[in-house]
C-alpha cells in the first residue's frame, strides 16, 4: 500500500526558497518523510540577486559580493553542496569614510562604528573636539528608558551625538540596509546594541568589554584575514550548486504563482499558463509585497502594504592599473551624507578580493540609491557612469576611460525593517495559523538582508513545514 505524499511549494528561488528546497528535499530522504517538494521560480534563472558576471578574466557580482564568516549557516550550506573548498577570506585592509571631500581612515578597534579603543577615536579627523567630547558623554548617561522599539538614529544620536551618527554610524548602517537610520527600526536590525546599553550602561565600555581580545603574536597573514567570506567562482556558482543537488524535476522556473486558493483540503495554486498546483504546505520565499497580492483577501498582511523598499544600483567598472594615477591603500570607503556625492561606497575589488581581478587590472564596485535618493538608479548607463566618474575623480585621478562598465539596477530591492516591524511581523506569525495553516513566511523582508540571514530563515521553515505535517498527520490518525 503506497504512502500519500504531502505536496509542499517553495515560492521563490532566491537563497531562502533554494535553502528549503535542499533542506526538506534532504530530511525527506534521511527520514523517509512522504514529501513531495516543489520549487516554483517566476524568471527563468535561480539566485534572485545572486548574480556573477564572469568576464575576461574578472569575476564580478551583480548583488551580494559576500557573507559574514562567523554566521555560520551559509558555510555549512556550502559544505553540504560540494563548495567549502572555494570559499575564500578578503584581505583586510584600510577602509574610509568620505566626508567633506576627504577620506578619513575608520578608527581602529570601532565596531558599527562604535568605538571600542579610545586612542584611535581621540586622534580621528572625521570628528571635531566638541563632537568628540559629546560621544564622551555616553561614560554618564544613563541607560535608555526600557522600550519595545526605537529608531537607530534616536538610539545612537543619544549615546554618542549627533557628528558621530552622521559622519560614522550612519554611512556604516545605512549602507548595509539602504536606509534612514531615524526610520530603521533598532529591535529589527541591531537588538544587540540596545542589549549592551541596557546591560553595561554605557554603550562604548559594553562593547569593549563584549568583543572579544585580539589574539597575540598574529602572524602576517592572520592579520590579512577579512572576516567575509565568497567563492573564488563566484557566489552564482553557489545557487548553481545548491540547484544540482535539488532533485530532478522539483523546480519549475518561468511560472509565476498567479492565484493562491485556500480549500477544506490545502490550497491550489494557479500558475501563468493556467497549469494549478496543490500544496498541503506552502513557503512563501519572495518579497513581502508579494506575499500581499497573493493573499490579498486576508487583512493579516496589510501591514505589507505600508513595508517601504528602496531601489539601489550597484556599478563596476573595469580598468589597467596605469588608468588610477593616485592609488589608495586600502580596500574602500563608505561615504557621509554631510558629503555632496552621489555613490554611497565604493569598493576597491582588486584589493578586497584579489581572485575576482586579473593581474594588472583594478576593479572599482560603487554603489548609489538610498532611502530618499533613489532617482538616480532610473537614469541611463551612461548618465550613471559619469555621476560616478564624477564622484570617484574627487579622491582619485583616473586618466582613463573604464575598459567595460557593468550597472546592475535593483528596483525595490531594499526592504526597510521601519520602527515596530519585530511587533508587526510577530503579529502576523501569530494569526498565520489560523487563518493560513501550513503557509510559513521566509526571506529578507522579515529577519535579516545578509545571505547567512535568509538561509536560516529557509532552515527554520523547513522546521515549521515537517512540524506541521506530522502534527496534520496525527490528527488524521485521530480521526
Amino acid at each position: 500500500m503506497s504512502v500519500k505524499k504531502h505536496k509542499v511549494v517553495i515560492i521563490g528561488g532566491g537563497i531562502t526558497g533554494l535553502t528549503a528546497a535542499y533542506y526538506l528535499q534532504k530530511e525527506a530522504r534521511e527520514k523517509e518523510l512522504p514529501l513531495d517538494v516543489m520549487l516554483v521560480e517566476a524568471s527563468h534563472r535561480l539566485g534572485g540577486k545572486i548574480q556573477t558576471v564572469v568576464k575576461d578574466g574578472y569575476v564580478i557580482e551583480r548583488g551580494p559580493d559576500s557573507f559574514l564568516a562567523r554566521k555560520q549557516s551559509a558555510s555549512r550550506l556550502a559544505k553540504e553542496v560540494g563548495m567549502d573548498d572555494t570559499l575564500v577570506s578578503n584581505t583586510a585592509g584600510k577602509s574610509y569614510v568620505l566626508v567633506k571631500e576627504r577620506l578619513h581612515p575608520m578608527p581602529g578597534g570601532s565596531i558599527m562604528g562604535i568605538p571600542t579603543e579610545m586612542a584611535p577615536f581621540v586622534t580621528t579627523g572625521l570628528f571635531s573636539v566638541t563632537g568628540k567630547l559629546r560621544a564622551a558623554a555616553d561614560f554618564v548617561l544613563p541607560r535608555s528608558n526600557p522600550t519595545e522599539d526605537q529608531s537607530l538614529g534616536e538610539f545612537f544620536r543619544r549615546r554618542l551625538g549627533d557628528e558621530v551618527v552622521e559622519n560614522l554610524i550612519e554611512p556604516l548602517l545605512s549602507g548595509i540596509y539602504a536606509g534612514d537610520i531615524d526610520q530603521l527600526s533598532l529591535m529589527s536590525t541591531f537588538p544587540q546594541f540596545y542589549q549592551v546599553e541596557q546591560k553595561y550602561r554605557s554603550l562604548i565600555l559594553g562593547m569593549k568589554k563584549a568583543t572579544p581580545p585580539k589574539p597575540k603574536n598574529m602572524g602576517e597573514s592572520k592579520k590579512a584575514k577579512g572576516i567575509f567570506l565568497t567563492f573564488q567562482t563566484g557566489l552564482q556558482s553557489f545557487v548553481d550548486a545548491i540547484e544540482s543537488n535539488l532533485e530532478q524535476g522539483s523546480v519549475l522556473k518561468g511560472f509565476r504563482v498567479e492565484k493562491i486558493a485556500k480549500g477544506n483540503d490545502g490550497y491550489e495554486l494557479e500558475l501563468n499558463g493556467g497549469d494549478v498546483l496543490s500544496a498541503d504546505s506552502i513557503v512563501m520565499a519572495v518579497p513581502h509585497h508579494i506575499t500581499q497580492s497573493l493573499f490579498s483577501n486576508y487583512s493579516l498582511f496589510d501591514s505589507f502594504k505600508q513595508m517601504p523598499s528602496t531601489s539601489v544600483a550597484t556599478v563596476a567598472l573595469a580598468y589597467p592599473e596605469e588608468a588610477i594615477e593616485n592609488d589608495l591603500d586600502g580596500t574602500g570607503f563608505v561615504v557621509s551624507r554631510n558629503s555632496d556625492y552621489t555613490i554611497t561606497a565604493c569598493t576597491w575589488t582588486h584589493k578586497k578580493w584579489p581572485h575576482s581581478t586579473p593581474k594588472g587590472k583594478v576593479l572599482l564596485r560603487c554603489y548609489v540609491g538610498r532611502a530618499g535618493d533613489e532617482t538616480v538608479v532610473e537614469l541611463s548607463d551612461d548618465e550613471i557612469i559619469k555621476i560616478v566618474l564624477d564622484d570617484l575623480n574627487k579622491t582619485m585621478n583616473i586618466t582613463m576611460d573604464p575598459e567595460f562598465a557593468i550597472i546592475s539596477r535593483w528596483k525595490d530591492s531594499m526592504p526597510q525593517y521601519t520602527v515596530g516591524h519585530k511587533d508587526r511581523l510577530d503579529m502576523v506569525k501569530k494569526q498565520l495559523p489560523i487563518d493560513l495553516p501550513g503557509v510559513f513566511l521566509a526571506g529578507s523582508s522579515y529577519e535579516g538582508l545578509g545571505l547567512p540571514d535568509c538561509i536560516d530563515q529557509g532552515e527554520e521553515a523547513v522546521r515549521k513545514v515537517v512540524s506541521f505535517l506530522n502534527s496534520e498527520k496525527q490528527k488524521a490518525v485521530k480521526l
